[in-house]
């Protein structure tokens, strides 16, 4: 089993990539493996890591059909959706509440104020 190059922050070689590098490009990994690593050192903890990828192997990005258009918009519109009252919150329901902030709080009325 071989091991991966690590290099250092900011000094990786020309020709690799992370994730985010990649889709700035317009490219995924395409099911490559990981390639290299870069390391971030820090004071008090481990190091950040972060994947490299090889951008000669990447392959462009697949384009969003009108399939996927939908189904991005159910799922946006089911993270609206309060399970508890069955109303679109006008937001995205925090998943710490689980319920838009009327059903988690209802002794306070519709400023925040408790009643």
């Amino acid at each position: 089993m071989s091991t991966l190059p690590v290099y250092r922050w900011r000094l990786a070689p020309d020709g690799y990539a992370t994730r985010r590098q990649l889709r700035a490009r317009g490219l995924r990994p395409g099911g490559q493996e990981v390639a290299a690593t870069v390391e971030r050192p820090r004071r008090r903890r481990g190091p950040l890591v972060a994947h490299l990828y090889r951008v000669d192997l990447a392959l462009p990005v697949r384009p969003m059909t009108p399939g996927r258009w939908a189904a991005l918009a159910a799922a946006n519109a089911a993270r609206r959706l309060c399970p508890a009252c069955g109303r679109d919150a006008g937001y995205v329901i925090p998943t710490s509440l689980g319920t838009c902030v009327p059903c988690s709080y209802p002794e306070r009325d519709s400023h925040g104020i408790a009643a």
